[in-house]
């Protein structure tokens, strides 16, 4: 595909990106790598009902680069290019590729600086069952040319190389994407960490990302611009990895990262499927200017906001993406009541609103088989969601400052040109009484808590003096030497949650390299009790992984505990330098007869002690009494 602006060289048919060429280079692709690992989308997946393997590249899972096996010109005309290339399921490719009709389409329109592309998969109701963890598309640059990533304003730096992080130059620490440069090719990266997970970024933020060739005449500019989260899964607030060493850019569409298991897509037999992922725009650009990587991701950002706007394009062929005029709208407006603030219903600002597939309150973060289409309140509490593709849905929404989740009490069916106006939607936030005192800011992350400075020996120098402080390696090895001893205590009305609650109870090491459970004390005092009332603990967690959370009152031996959360959570938030995975909340009921007037203690014990990343990160935690 050529325009004059930028060429594209894909394999036929397998529809593989071998080659881009543009402001002069020959291929902005990695030269050094074979033609099948520059530009390509992938799947992990493994077989239904089955053992999960360790197959492939990936780990878990069996890593697909879909290459396709058919190739089609689907438009050619003087305003537009659009390629198909395609892949056909059948019985005799049970067990050797996942059950899906796939159908890359690349795209390239008359004076645009970059190219498209999409995909749509489909898995027929009399296939097999099977399952899918991960799908994306990436790109590689080449490594002698892009040293510059941009992930966001204050997220962007020179990169090491790749080479940097092989041994002998890196030395891998916990976990194999986390590794020690050593002894880098340039010195200025020594002693850094270098983890891709430190540049995950929130899908409501993950619009433009990439990287920046640096050259003394003419720059060059490789983006990745997501117009539209829509067919990401799982949601604005979840997680995805964007750019990283390599060099590589992401365009991700489905994970389980800082999700774990729950967001595994699962399909069973009987089941049908098709979804479409993208279009995404791969950008490019070009400053003559000398060295200003400001000015290219300036401009970067001027062309995300173009893409947004434009969106739903126009120009895709298949019918399988609908158009603006195929799609409905929304609106409404958003109050909230908490009786034991104020009986008025205040109007939210910047309250999430969002159409996700129907299901239970607060399943939007888990879903990932469909569309979501979300956005937020005004200052007035008013919302209007557009573009929205037919079906039904179930309206969600949660709002910062007040715990748990809004779900509109009907179903919503959207139709092709709609527009559904649902009124006034009031949210009763959780509550049994009156707050008797509180830990945190009701915000499903754990920010607002104290976060260590990192080992100096383990440290990214980007996230120094950083909002995102908590994107630094190994900050859980920082528990046991704040607390070598004795666990955290926390005392109500003394202490401050910003300085005297760490981020995260995870385990503590020994001295023996081994890990043992912990438990948190809350101490606070009561002028009285009513031992014939019932007392409500809430508690909001920001992420779990493999932990389980027992709570008692006054006794710390108490068997069986006053609330046991079993084991819960996949979501690998510590290892992965995240401040929230999915959000959970428990309303534990406490009666009277279990406290007394004068000192009291809450223990929170996390008893699971087999590695150094089971832990939880707590949102906020509530006292109330109910009359």
């Amino acid at each position: 595909m050529d325009n004059g602006i930028v060429q594209v060289n894909l394999s036929n048919p397998e529809g593989i990106v071998t080659g881009i060429q543009y402001n002069g280079i020959d291929n902005l692709l990695e030269v050094l790598n074979d033609e099948s690992n520059r530009g390509y989308w992938d799947i992990v997946w493994d077989e239904g009902g089955k053992k999960r393997t360790k197959k492939g590249a990936k780990g878990k899972g069996r890593f697909d680069r879909m290459e396709a096996t058919n190739f089609t010109v689907i438009v050619e005309s003087e305003e537009q290019v659009e390629l198909s290339f395609s892949r056909t399921w059948n019985d005799s490719l049970e067990g050797k590729l996942p059950p899906l009709n796939i159908d890359k389409r690349f795209i390239m329109l008359s004076g645009s600086s970059g190219f498209y592309t999409y995909a749509i998969y489909e898995h027929l109701k009399e296939w097999p069952a099977f399952d899918l963890d991960n799908t994306r598309i990436a790109f590689k640059p080449r490594k002698d040319k892009f040293h510059y990533m941009v992930v966001a304003d204050n997220r962007q730096r020179f990169m090491p190389l790749p080479d940097d992080r092989s041994p002998p130059r890196g030395q891998v620490l916990a976990y194999p994407e986390a590794v020690r440069l050593v002894d880098p090719l340039e010195p200025e990266f020594k002693g850094e960490v270098d983890d891709k997970y430190q540049y995950a970024c929130e899908s409501r933020y993950n619009r433009v990302h990439g990287w920046i060739c640096i050259d003394p005449v003419n720059s060059t500019g490789f983006w990745l611009i997501t117009p539209s989260y829509e067919f990401r899964s799982a949601g604005p607030l979840k997680q995805y990895l964007t750019s990283h060493v390599g060099p590589t850019t992401l365009s991700v569409f489905h994970s389980t990262h800082y999700s774990g298991a729950d967001l595994i897509m699962q399909f069973g037999p009987n089941e049908p499927w098709k979804k479409v992922y993208g279009p995404i725009f791969i950008y490019l650009n070009s400053l003559s200017n000398g060295f200003s990587p400001i000015g290219l991701w300036e401009d970067a950002k001027q062309q995300m906001v173009n893409e947004v706007e434009s969106w739903p394009y126009t120009f895709p062929a298949s019918e399988d993406f609908l158009s603006s005029d195929q799609r409905g709208k929304v609106e409404g407006r958003l109050l909230v009541r908490d009786r034991y603030i104020s009986d008025a219903f205040i109007p939210v600002s910047g309250a999430y609103v969002g159409l996700a597939a129907i299901g239970e309150v607060g399943s939007w973060q888990r879903e990932c088989k469909g569309y979501q289409f979300w956005t937020i309140t005004d200052d007035k509490g008013y919302f209007s969601i557009i573009n929205i593709r037919p079906g039904g849905y179930n309206l969600y929404s949660w709002v910062n400052g007040f715990i748990g989740d809004y779900q509109f009490d009907s179903v919503i069916y959207v139709t092709s040109g709609c527009e559904t106006n649902v009124g006034e939607l009031v949210y009763e936030a959780p509550r049994d009484g009156p707050t008797l005192w509180e830990i945190g800011i009701p915000d499903r992350s754990a920010a607002e808590f104290y976060v260590p400075d990192p080992n100096p020996m383990c440290i990214n120098r980007l996230y120094v003096n950083h909002p995102d402080r908590f994107r630094q390696y190994g900050l859980w090895e920082r528990y046991a030497e704040l607390y070598p001893n004795e666990d955290l205590v926390y005392t109500v009305g003394i202490s401050d949650y910003r300085k005297d609650w760490f981020f995260a109870q995870v385990n503590r090491k020994k001295d023996n390299g081994t890990y043992i459970g912990t438990t948190w004390q809350i101490n606070f005092k009561l002028d009285s009790v009513n031992t014939n009332g019932t007392y409500t603990l809430q508690v909001a967690l920001a992420s779990v992984h493999s932990a389980e959370l027992e709570i008692r009152i006054n006794n710390l031996e108490a068997n069986p505990p006053l609330f046991s959360s079993g084991v819960i959570g996949k979501e690998n938030t510590i290892a992965r330098h995240g401040i929230h995975g999915l959000y959970w909340l428990f309303s534990i009921h406490i009666q009277g007869t279990l406290l007394v007037q004068g000192n009291n203690t809450i223990f929170l014990t996390q008893t699971r002690d087999t590695s150094p990343f089971i832990g939880i990160m707590y949102d906020y935690i509530r006292l109330e009494y109910k009359r």
